[in-house]
């Protein structure tokens, strides 16, 4: 696999320094920072959520060590759901505080398997596969009516922070993906932000910021981010078009959003109405190729679940049966293949929220079992 140049990385300035009441912060909005207190927010609010880090260069300091608890880990953090939309909007904001709350609810995972990010994302990382100006414009609320459009949110000072606090959350699970097989987000996936300009709910490519960041600290030498939601990644193809170190692999539906597709590493366009069984074999072959061919040392995984029958974004037909074994098969083959895996919830779309949200649980529901089969399967190497 042949690309061209290699991406740049600006290690220059960063989000956040100490957050403390004394603080001084460069580069983002006053109503993040200490010294401004407006609407009650700030450091102070942040600070209550985030213990953050002070430096781009002190790469181990936001390290997870160990679950805190037996178990798959997963990663949450109270921002995810925290901007409120109007009841009618498209966007489920509420779901990924749901998916949280089910999985305890219901016995999937239990709190001590929980982490939280630690540290907001610094520029350097926003920066190495966004535009400075295009993340500028939207930390300092300076984006145009017809930017916020495209992206389909409004604009405020909370989406500021659910942005910020999703990228270090994707970026968590990634860490501890590679200390421990397996991990997964509550949230995730923002494949259509691109390098400048963001769209369909996406503001900046956390999954992008992620395989870069773990690039640049020489963490990973290759990464696949295989796509499994209904729409095509485009924004990811195109930010990582010109690396080698990046393999983008999206199955989606070809007859869906985005009108215009990028150039992915590899794209299977399927047609409307696909069900479980095809889906599962095309979905499986492509895995299994590209992790035999590329070789990656991680997967980064978007689990969207619009793919399902009755999303109100898809035309796939795929059943919750069928889902739950595309995450089971994907998250069993790299194991497998013993390549860490780390998962993301992905798009998905309906306006019964409990409904959507355990759908999303189908994805931590196989990481359990996988992850519990890993458990087994060392306990019997020790013996």
């Amino acid at each position: 696999i042949v690309k061209g140049v290699v991406m740049r990385f600006h290690i220059t300035r960063t989000i956040v320094k100490h957050f403390r009441s004394s603080a001084v912060v460069e580069g983002i909005p006053h109503f993040l920072q200490g010294e401004d207190h407006r609407a009650g927010r700030g450091a102070s609010r942040l600070a209550t959520l985030l213990h953050t880090t002070t430096n781009a260069h002190a790469k181990h300091q936001d390290r997870p060590c160990a679950p805190p608890g037996k178990g798959v880990p997963v990663v949450y953090h109270p921002a995810y759901s925290a901007p409120q939309l109007p009841a009618s909007h498209r966007f489920p904001m509420g779901v990924f505080k749901r998916i949280y709350e089910l999985l305890l609810q219901r016995g999937v995972i239990h709190s001590t398997q929980v982490h939280v990010p630690r540290a907001m994302p610094t520029l350097a990382m926003l920066e190495s596969v966004h535009c400075p100006k295009y993340i500028a414009n939207f930390l300092q609320g300076n984006m145009k009516e017809d930017a916020m459009r495209r992206i389909g949110l409004p604009w405020s000072e909370v989406l500021v922070e659910r942005t910020l606090a999703e990228v270090a959350g994707t970026l968590l699970t990634a860490e501890l993906a590679l200390l421990h097989g397996i991990a997964c987000n509550t949230a995730g996936g923002t494949h259509h932000a691109h390098r400048d300009l963001g769209s369909g709910f996406c503001i900046i490519n956390d999954l992008a910021v992620t395989a870069a960041t773990l690039l640049m600290r020489k963490e990973v030498s290759r990464v696949l981010i295989f796509d499994l939601d209904v729409h095509q990644g485009d924004g990811t193809a195109a930010i990582f078009e010109s690396d080698p170190r990046v393999f983008t692999l999206s199955v989606h539906c070809g007859d869906n959003f985005p009108a215009r597709k990028q150039r992915s590493d590899l794209d299977i366009a399927l047609p409307r109405g696909v069900q479980d069984e095809e889906y599962l074999r095309v979905a499986d072959n492509a895995l299994r190729s590209v992790l035999d061919s590329f070789r990656p040392d991680l997967v980064l995984y978007d689990a969207g679940v619009d793919t399902h029958v009755s999303d109100a974004l898809g035309f796939l037909e795929m059943t919750d049966g069928g889902i739950y074994k595309r995450e089971r098969q994907v998250l069993a083959t790299c194991a497998e293949k013993g390549v860490p895996v780390a998962g993301y919830v992905g798009g998905g779309y309906s306006r019964d929220i409990d409904e959507l949200a355990w759908r999303h649980c189908l994805l931590h529901q196989a990481a359990t079992s996988v992850y519990n089969d890993l458990q087994v399967g060392k306990s019997g190497a020790a013996l």
